[in-house]
């Protein structure tokens, strides 16, 4: 399927092309699994392994250390792993994704605090309630139904609870954005393609930032689905940000 004929956040969605949009983004995911840690730290210049452990510290995990957590879109379960490794950290994590071979790719990251299991981020298997806590690193603009994954998230969450997320964003300083679009949509998509022998992932990634819900929209849309003392944060010169919001 051509780039452009996935839906958006922003475009009417019909249920056909949610679909579509899944099996794509699935497909993509999957294909890309084996270089996918490489290419994360490479293309980051390894800036996403600071990034992931501020939105870890923003989780406030330390408040129920003996807790379930969620990482949401888990991937290679580096988030996972991350928090599990954390000192004073007793609880477990579930590393949800629905790709099977990212979660496969990050096997050798999986210990006795880390679960891995097969599910969407819009249908989790879990209860109602019994989260201390959750995390989506760099996952959130791939589900095909953003305003369901926060609800989802909202209702495994207990009371108290902080929801995390971790996402690219568009600079707002015009030659740091200059910068970003360039590096963005010539180079990444460049190095990520002959790295990973899958051009199509790499061109996708510049253009689901593109289309994906400014800071302040993600923002209300938490709100929206119920999350309270919502705010988010910008990291370095506004390429990523992080959002958290309580239940």
């Amino acid at each position: 399927m051509p780039i452009d004929h996935v839906a958006t956040e922003h475009s009417p969605v019909r249920p056909a092309d949610r679909e579509a949009k899944r099996a794509f983004v699935r497909g993509m995911f999957s294909a890309i699994a084996p270089r996918y840690d490489f290419l994360n730290h490479l293309l980051s210049l390894n800036l996403d392994r600071g990034w992931r452990r501020r939105a870890i510290d923003e989780m406030n995990w330390e408040r129920v250390p003996a807790g379930t957590y969620v990482d949401l879109c888990a991937g290679t379960l580096d988030v996972a792993a991350a928090l599990a490794r954390r000192p004073g950290f007793n609880g477990r994590v579930f590393g949800a994704d629905f790709a099977e071979p990212m979660l496969r790719a990050g096997s050798e990251k999986v210990s006795a605090a880390v679960e891995p299991i097969v599910a969407d981020a819009l249908d989790l298997p879990l209860p109602a309630n019994g989260a201390s806590g959750a995390i989506v690193a760099f996952g959130i603009r791939n589900v095909n139904d953003l305003d369901g994954a926060l609800r989802e998230m909202y209702r495994v969450l207990s009371r108290g609870a902080r929801f995390v997320i971790l996402e690219f964003t568009r600079p707002r300083n015009p030659v740091v954005r200059t910068l970003f679009q360039f590096y963005f949509h010539r180079v990444c998509p460049l190095i990520g393609g002959l790295v990973s022998g899958h051009r199509t992932a790499y061109r996708y990634l510049p253009d689901s930032v593109a289309k994906f819900p400014s800071e302040e929209e993600l923002a209300a849309r938490m709100r929206a689905a119920g999350f309270v003392d919502v705010r988010w944060m910008s990291l370095t010169f506004g390429v990523a940000a992080i959002h958290v919001g309580q239940k």
